[in-house]
């Protein structure tokens, strides 16, 4: 069975997470944890993780789809080219791409948003000001899917965990996560 990716990177969201890894071992969906280096990541609630692999060294035949928490500031990620060439290759054997909160920004920064309806977790100036949001797709509702990209805000973590399960043909009991 082939692989999620999940890119975690200096201050990722922790819970927005936690939804779609659960999902994924229920439905028994190996992943494969990425980043930049092999040093240990601390995640915004400060739980330290080490990646399974380096992006560098993923084997791209092996996975399938890819995971990108949100993180409290994701300008940290704008120089990391080598992120938006893992995500343009993923995209481009159209593989499912989740991305929550603030990681739509990458999405946008490789270039894979055009003409996709989206949403992200920034405040609308934020997005403006950036300048790299095609505006005329966004969307304010809490959780997007446009063919194999998913994008929602990090409030949305349980249907975005449910929809990226559904997205994957997983099965798996989407009850437990209901209030």
């Amino acid at each position: 069975m082939k692989k999620t990716a999940v890119l975690l990177y200096p201050q990722f969201s922790e819970y927005e997470l936690s939804v779609a890894l659960s999902i994924l071992m229920q439905g028994g969906k190996p992943i494969i944890t990425l980043g930049l280096n092999n040093e240990p990541i601390r995640g915004e609630s400060g739980l330290c993780c080490v990646v399974d692999s380096l992006i560098s060294e993923a084997n791209l035949a092996d996975i399938d789809s890819l995971v990108l928490p949100g993180c409290v500031d994701i300008s940290c990620l704008q120089q990391e080219q080598e992120i938006f060439d893992f995500i343009r290759a993923i995209h481009d054997k159209e593989g499912i791409i989740a991305s929550i909160s603030s990681s739509p920004y990458l999405l946008a920064k490789a270039g894979i948003l055009a003409n996709k309806q989206y949403t992200v977790g920034l405040p609308l100036d934020g997005i403006r000001q950036l300048g790299i949001f095609d505006l005329r797709h966004y969307s304010d509702e809490l959780f997007v899917q446009d063919g194999h990209i998913i994008t929602a805000r990090g409030r949305a973590f349980i249907q975005f965990g449910i929809n990226l399960g559904k997205a994957l043909n997983l099965n798996f009991n989407a009850n437990w996560y209901e209030k």
